[in-house]
């Protein structure tokens, strides 16, 4: 059953994390940062941070319900039912040679650039709210993920102690520089404006973005060799890696 409060979010969020270690799943990665940002957003509502807090309950977990029916559809190998934007993240957790930051880039562009605008609209016909009135909601969730996700990619350096390299040899085909969350904060937006004004635009921005995640994981050149590089002295242990970001500390973030 899909969650139906912020609290059976976290829960479920948390089940995905301790199965993850269990079995040694990088599912974990990114299921860890999206718990952080899922507490943080239950902190924000219950001292009232949000324009709409019950409103921005909804919308989280409406959010979070299409990442983890992704999840439960992927792991009980019904491929059909998941959207190609997560299954080439999905698809990339039994490789090896990933990097742990491309797989939280590939968790994020599938949940922001898709599964975002989706989630925004269909709260918006659910609660027959014109669009423009969860703009500032929209920000306000972006803002988050965007600053944890920031927050933790600067503490990797337990996990990838060359990680630091890839910002200095990348230049402008920057695999950060690729995927601005600025840029996937707006174009989620424009993505929401078009899905509900016009509908139907789903399955060709699902492609869109399917195409985004493969050149998140398709390095070429030099680019390609400092991602070698870095894979080699990163930590292998795909439970010790979701272990550290499950209990990495965060600073608190105001959205406003």
């Amino acid at each position: 059953m899909p969650a139906q409060t912020i609290d059976e979010v976290i829960l479920r969020l948390e089940q995905i994390i301790s199965d993850a270690i269990t079995t040694g799943n990088r599912a974990g990665y990114f299921a860890a940062l999206y718990h952080k940002v899922t507490c943080r957003v239950k902190e924000g509502i219950a001292i009232g941070e949000f324009q709409d807090g019950p409103r921005m309950e909804k919308l989280d977990v409406v959010f979070a319900n299409r990442y983890i029916a992704a999840y439960d559809a992927w792991t009980a190998k019904n491929k059909a039912a998941v959207s190609l934007s997560w299954q080439i993240a999905f698809t990339q957790l039994q490789k090896r040679s990933v990097l742990v930051l491309q797989h939280l880039l590939l968790g994020m562009n599938a949940h922001i650039n898709l599964d975002l605008g989706i989630a925004v609209v269909e709260i918006a016909k659910e609660l027959n709210t014109p669009l423009q009135q969860i703009h500032q909601d929209f920000n306000s969730i972006n803002t988050i993920l965007a600053a944890l996700s920031y927050e933790v990619i600067n503490e990797l350096d337990r996990i990838s102690p060359l990680l630091s390299l890839l910002g200095k040899h990348s230049g402008n085909n920057s695999l950060l520089i690729q995927f601005a969350l600025s840029n996937a904060r707006d174009g989620a937006w424009c993505f929401a404006e078009d899905l509900y004004n016009n509908g139907n635009t789903i399955a060709s921005r699902d492609q869109d973005i399917h195409k985004l995640g493969g050149s998140i994981v398709t390095t070429q050149g030099f680019i390609r060799f400092t991602v070698l590089i870095i894979h080699l002295f990163e930590l292998k242990s795909p439970s010790r890696i979701t272990s550290i970001l499950r209990n990495y500390q965060k600073t608190y973030i105001k959205v406003h």
